[in-house]
C-alpha cells in the first residue's frame, strides 16, 4: 500500500477528472452511504461521504489512499476500512478541511493506523 494517504493508488481504477459525487461507498463488511463531495488534487485527494441514517447523518472524510476499488459500471468505491472504523474516525468539519493541514494531519494519522 502507497505511503502516500491523501493520493489513490493506481490499482484503484480512478481516473482524476472522474465525476465519484453520487457513487456509493462499501466498507469491507457492508455499505456505509454516499460520495457527497471529492477531490482529486495532488497530495490532497479525498471522499466526502455522508452516511445517511447509519450514523445519524455524520459525514466522513476519506483520504484517497484508504480507496481499494472505483468500479465505474456500477458506481461504487470499495475502502480498505471496516465500517467500525470509519464511524471511530475523527468528526468531518467542513471549515476545517479546506487549507488546514493540522486537520489533514490527524485524519491522515487515524488512517494510516487503520489500512489493512
Amino acid at each position: 500500500m502507497s505511503d502516500n494517504i491523501w493520493g489513490y493508488q493506481a490499482t484503484t481504477g480512478h481516473t482524476a477528472g472522474t465525476d465519484l459525487i453520487g457513487y456509493k461507498v462499501e466498507a469491507t463488511d457492508g455499505s456505509i452511504g454516499k460520495v457527497d463531495k471529492h477531490s482529486d488534487d495532488v497530495n490532497s485527494s479525498y471522499l466526502v461521504v455522508d452516511t445517511g441514517v447509519w450514523i445519524f447523518g455524520k459525514h466522513v472524510l476519506l483520504p484517497a489512499g484508504t480507496v481499494r476499488t472505483v468500479d465505474t459500471a456500477e458506481r461504487k468505491i470499495h475502502v480498505d476500512l471496516t465500517k467500525e472504523q470509519i464511524k471511530d474516525s475523527p468528526e468531518f468539519d467542513k471549515d476545517k478541511h479546506v487549507g488546514d493541514a493540522g486537520y489533514h494531519q490527524q485524519i491522515g494519522d487515524y488512517y494510516q493506523g487503520h489500512r489493512s
